[in-house]
């Protein structure tokens, strides 16, 4: 194996980046922008380099799964801790997508942020280098440090450059509850990983070892010996990934988070943060754990469906446009436990497409809630209307965005949504034709917010606004690279399931191709425990 040093450039170049962006700010406020955009257009180019130079299909049936690139240095040897890196087609489209919304998530803070720009700048990076981190990273001490890393800077996004949230609570209320929520989740992770650990110890006659392949086996060893130990910390890791998801009813955090954060934060949340725990999910959970996560398929299932509804629901009564889109994130939530919990290559290849589709037009929407924000001052639906008349292109891209959100054919969220019913049918037909009819509930939320948006006449207390001045030509640039990614995702996703088609395949088969190497140690272990046993009864 040869050391890609692209995939650790992928880390440390918004690291760098950030901290420059803090050091410059006092010699001149607008060049850490420059610097942020700069860094976060080279992590983007890495990406495209980095998946054009490796191959991303390989051969089905693999014991262990294949990487297009990898990088692996010793860090604690005693521990048995390194940094290992590795990436194949589900990474590399996450590593994109961040990179992607990084470089929009700069954009749409150029004219936001006044005060401290290079510190704001620092975190924003930090952040999205811990998340290209947690993408990448394989060692799972390494990809823990990651996880947490990347809660600090948020924590400041929200807690300094926050907005008063609609019901009068605080910025710094906002960042708090989201910090306490992600912690106590990730200490529950911590100890389904160290569980883990402690097992492969017993199992190696004394060797740690926090390896992704050593800890896989150990697992699957555990469902064979102990199924029990091994259902209850494939529920830590569970609860773990869900708080961040968030799965009803661990959802308490994000709206309260999106309504207060500053526009680039709840890019950052909306469209990349809840994407980690997704993917923790697919890498992590379903392969070390297949027996339990089958037997816990259909009480996750259940709650994604009861999150469906609720998000719907509550969209359907908020008058904050963040506070709604928040709700939204959580209903569409319960798609991904569904596609993650069918279990088969088509509901995983859907999921793919719609975390991507759903990490764009969530941030698009996102990044339009602060541009109606910058020109009427409210995000109350109440006090908008006959926007359409005066602003005709943030009209057309809102309403754009609104369709592929709740997933109008021809677009990203329409082909993963699509994909994701037509994978669970045949495994779970009851859930799946529920999970269907949530989204004329989508439709209608949709329909509510474009309504009391843009058509009706114009607020009284907007009149003293006018004249309105309509997007200016970076946030059209903006928008438009986010609806034309839609369109190709939407029209095009062939192109974007070729890659990710042989990580899903592996991980859809991971129990049946390992099945072969563990049976032996299972067989083994256990005829040693029932010999203890006779031994003991005589």
């Amino acid at each position: 194996m040869t050391n890609n040093w692209i995939l650790p450039a992928l880390i440390l170049i918004p690291f760098i980046a950030g901290l420059l962006c803090w050091v410059v700010d006092k010699i001149d406020q607008h060049l850490p922008r420059y610097i942020a955009l700069f860094g976060m257009l080279i992590t983007l180019g890495l990406t495209v380099l980095v998946g054009t130079q490796e191959s991303y299909q390989y051969e089905v049936g693999q014991v262990l799964p294949e990487w297009g690139a990898q990088f692996l240095v010793n860090w604690i040897p005693s521990l048995g801790i390194s940094i290992h890196l590795a990436l194949d087609g589900l990474s590399l489209l996450m590593v994109g997508l961040t990179a992607l919304l990084g470089v929009l998530a700069v954009g749409c803070s150029w004219g936001e942020i006044q005060k401290n720009v290079g510190f704001f700048h620092l975190n924003l990076l930090w952040s999205l280098g811990g998340v290209i981190g947690v993408f990448i990273a394989l060692d799972m001490f390494l990809f823990f440090f990651f996880w947490e890393m990347m809660l600090v800077p948020i924590y400041f996004l929200i807690a300094l450059w926050g907005h008063k949230g609609s019901e009068n609570k605080s910025r710094v209320y906002a960042a708090t509850k989201f910090f306490i929520y992600t912690q106590v989740a990730g200490l529950i992770m911590l100890i389904g990983i160290l569980g883990l650990v402690i097992y492969s110890y017993t199992l190696t006659n004394g060797v740690i070892s926090f390896n992704y392949y050593s800890l896989m086996a150990a697992a699957h060893v555990m469902e064979g010996v102990s199924p029990k130990l091994a259902y209850i910390l494939m529920i830590c890791m569970f609860i773990g990934f869900a708080v961040k998801l968030p799965v009803f009813p661990l959802h308490g955090w994000l709206p309260d988070a999106h309504a207060q954060a500053p526009t680039a934060g709840s890019v950052d949340l909306a469209g990349i943060l809840i994407k980690t725990a997704a993917y923790g999910l697919l890498r992590f959970v379903l392969p070390f754990f297949p027996e339990s996560s089958a037997q816990f398929a259909d009480i996750a299932i259940i709650f994604g469906l009861i999150g469906i509804f609720y998000g719907a629901w509550c969209a359907f009564q908020q008058t904050d446009m963040k506070r709604l889109l928040a709700y939204t994130s959580i209903s569409h939530m319960g798609f991904v436990l569904l596609a993650l919990y069918a279990g088969t290559l088509m509901s995983f290849q859907g999921l793919m497409i719609m975390m991507l589709a759903h990490g764009i037009s969530s941030a698009a929407l996102f990044i339009m809630c602060g541009q109606v924000y910058e020109r009427l001052h409210t995000r109350d639906m109440r006090l908008m209307g006959g926007i359409r008349g005066q602003l005709p292109y943030l009209a057309f891209f809102l309403m754009f965005f609104i369709a592929a959100l709740v997933g109008i054919p021809g677009l990203g969220n329409f082909i993963g949504e699509f994909l994701i019913l037509l994978g669970s049918f045949n495994a779970y037909p009851v859930y799946t034709i529920l999970a269907a009819v949530s989204l004329v509930f989508a439709g209608l939320y949709g329909l509510i917010l474009i309504h009391r948006a843009l058509f009706g006449t114009p607020n009284p207390a907007q009149q003293a606004n006018n004249p309105l001045r309509d997007l200016a030509g970076r946030e059209v640039a903006l928008l438009l690279i986010c609806a034309v990614s839609l369109l190709w995702l939407g029209l095009y996703p062939q192109s974007f399931l070729d890659i990710s088609q042989s990580s899903m395949d592996w991980i859809v088969h991971s129990d049946t191709s390992l099945k072969p190497v563990i049976q032996p140690v299972i067989d083994q272990i256990l005829q040693q425990m029932a010999s203890q046993q006779h031994v003991e009864m005589k």
